[in-house]
């Protein structure tokens, strides 16, 4: 790859697919729309002898001269203007992920869906390192594919968690086993309909061959017509269904049918994780992981000790008799409905960031008599208490920000009570990210 590449984005993302190119002998201009940014500081994350020239501020025909291949960050949407130019000048466009696989090696695990990728990804990481030297745990995860797609080989096996705005922009990716956990609105205002939202979704696996496998979420109504007709092999999962073959919840059990007889693999309580998302999200890794070959007895083996991810009904601390948890990863309504159905008993909750054009009236309908408080904060504040005020509930008060809210629900939280930051919306606006968000949370609450 010893052409001429712009890299746009400079965040992680971005510096890895630049450091990678380079690695390969390629040029890069390195661009970024963003005037405020340091140019000289950008030039610094790379060595001297790199031939990386920075752009900042409005791409021009003249910057793309001799540029062969565009390489773009998830989080650019294809719809902005410099996207659309580098698209008129006939320069292909490839994102980060596509730019990490061409160039990677080894078997591939890509885990898609609206909510549970970090979890499901995450524990099929832990599982596969108990049956395989080579395990990398890359993508939508936090890291980047790109800075290890040098380091793989044929031998190595590699959980990718994989965002729908990662999935625009690949030709080629190709994962021998694919997931689709479910698909609930979510980044409307980028994809604009359920329909095409669905469709880069599922393009997950439109490289996939009757050799491989596709792990979907039966009780997705979508997905369930979608497995109908697809190339890989399908195995389904289910919290909520009996399956003539497949992995489902069985009252208080995961079981297996191979089509011939049904094998309990084990009881929901010998895992940490909490909720029925989490135990779709176990059945999941399951079948990921068996279909690359991982023997049962290690899978369980893994299951059973792994813990919450971070940002993911966490759990921070206890004060005064009242229980924290942190899901700052609730990025959308259908996540936080989730965290809340996997509170205990009495909920504070902390809402409220980034209006994705989201609708929150089944959010709200969750609440189903556990909230006692709703606590919001962020620019859809106003929009949400509309929305409960509709659906009669009223025990609703504002906060300037995070840490007003966190003081709010410790004043008001009675001993045996739960506080939750399960926002439904995204953190830009008031954070870098949804981490940001979920450090501040517990900074705030371990200071009380």
């Amino acid at each position: 790859m010893g052409q001429k590449v712009i890299v746009c984005g400079t965040g992680k993302s971005g510096i890895a697919a630049a450091r990678l190119l380079l690695a390969k002998g390629g040029e890069v201009v390195l661009y970024d729309g963003n005037t405020k940014l340091d140019a000289e500081a950008l030039r610094k994350q790379f060595s001297e002898e790199d031939k990386v020239t920075v752009v900042l501020g409005e791409l021009t025909r003249t910057d793309l001269l001799g540029v062969e291949l565009a390489v773009i960050s998830p989080g650019i949407s294809l719809e902005v203007p410099f996207v659309q130019l580098i698209d008129e000048v006939g320069i292909p466009i490839w994102g980060e992920l596509q730019l990490a696989y061409h160039c990677g090696a080894g078997r591939v695990a890509a885990i898609t869906g609206t909510n549970g990728k970090t979890t499901t990804t995450s524990l099929v990481g832990e599982i596969l390192k108990t049956n395989f030297d080579r395990v990398y745990v890359v993508g939508n995860i936090g890291e980047p594919y790109a800075d290890h797609a040098l380091e793989m080989t044929p031998e190595t096996v590699t959980a990718c968690e994989v965002s729908s705005f990662m999935l625009e922009t690949t030709t080629d990716f190709h994962p021998v086993v694919s997931a689709i956990l479910n698909i609930t609105p979510d980044h409307l205002d980028r994809h604009h309909t359920m329909e095409r939202y669905a469709e880069v979704k599922e393009s997950i696996t439109a490289n996939q061959t009757e050799e491989d496998t596709c792990v979907l979420n039966y009780d997705d109504e979508v997905l369930r017509a979608f497995g109908q007709n697809i190339k890989p092999q399908v195995v389904w999962f289910s919290s909520r269904h009996t399956l003539e073959k497949g992995y489902y919840l069985d009252g208080e059990n995961i079981v297996y049918n191979d089509g011939e007889k049904v094998e309990t693999l084990m009881n929901v309580h010998e895992m940490t994780l909490l909720g029925r998302h989490n135990h779709e999200n176990v059945m999941a890794a399951i079948a990921i992981t068996r279909a690359l070959g991982v023997p049962m007895e290690k899978i369980l083996g893994a299951v059973k000790v792994f813990k919450a991810v971070e940002h993911r009904i966490e759990f921070v601390t206890e004060r005064f008799g009242v229980k924290y948890y942190n899901d700052s990863k609730g990025t959308n309504p259908d996540a936080a409905i989730q965290a809340i159905k996997a509170m205990p008993g009495p909920t504070l909750l902390i809402g409220g960031g980034y209006d994705k054009h989201s609708e929150f009236d089944e959010w709200i309908e969750s609440f189903d008599g556990k909230v006692r408080y709703l606590v919001l904060i962020g620019q859809t504040r106003d929009k949400i208490a509309e929305c409960a005020k509709a659906h009669g509930f009223n025990d609703i008060m504002y906060a300037e920000d995070l840490q007003e809210a966190v003081q709010v629900c410790a004043s008001y939280a009675n001993p045996g009570d739960y506080v939750l930051l399960s926002p439904a919306c995204a953190s830009w606006g008031q954070f870098k990210s949804f981490e940001e968000r979920g450090e501040k949370f517990k900074e705030y609450v371990r200071s009380l």
